[in-house]
């Protein structure tokens, strides 16, 4: 069964994207930015975008633990070590597979990250 999250943008309906999608135990983010942190450092827009993911993701039913993989899109190269300090505070002990790449431009040239996340829920009665 698929559910649809949506994250109050009123893009979702005219461009046809949801914050995530939960298809059975499995929840997809979609590329998240900095929305109102437009003016914070590269530090304190990632920490927005998890406040964002959290919420998303608290939506699907899950939470950071259940977090398989990130993809990390910065647009300057040296914020790579205070963007992967906040991942960190975040993700020390769970260790998702990620990706940094570094891209020319987001879609508001203010943001400094994009982070897109997956999650896998385990299934209640084996754990797996």
């Amino acid at each position: 069964m698929r559910q649809n999250i949506t994250g109050g943008s009123p893009y979702e309906p005219i461009l046809g994207f949801s914050r995530a999608v939960r298809i059975g135990n499995v929840v997809h983010l979609s590329g998240t930015g900095p929305v109102g942190a437009d003016h914070e450092d590269a530090a304190g827009q990632t920490r927005r975008i998890f406040a964002i993911a959290a919420e998303a993701l608290a939506k699907a039913g899950t939470s950071f633990e259940h977090v398989v993989r990130t993809r990390l899109y910065l647009t300057h190269v040296e914020d790579w070590e205070a963007i992967g300090r906040v991942h960190g505070e975040f993700f020390s002990q769970i260790r998702p597979a990620s990706t940094m790449v570094v891209v020319a431009r987001l879609l508001n040239p203010a943001w400094r990250i994009e982070i897109e996340m997956e999650a896998v829920i385990p299934d209640s009665t084996t754990g797996n």
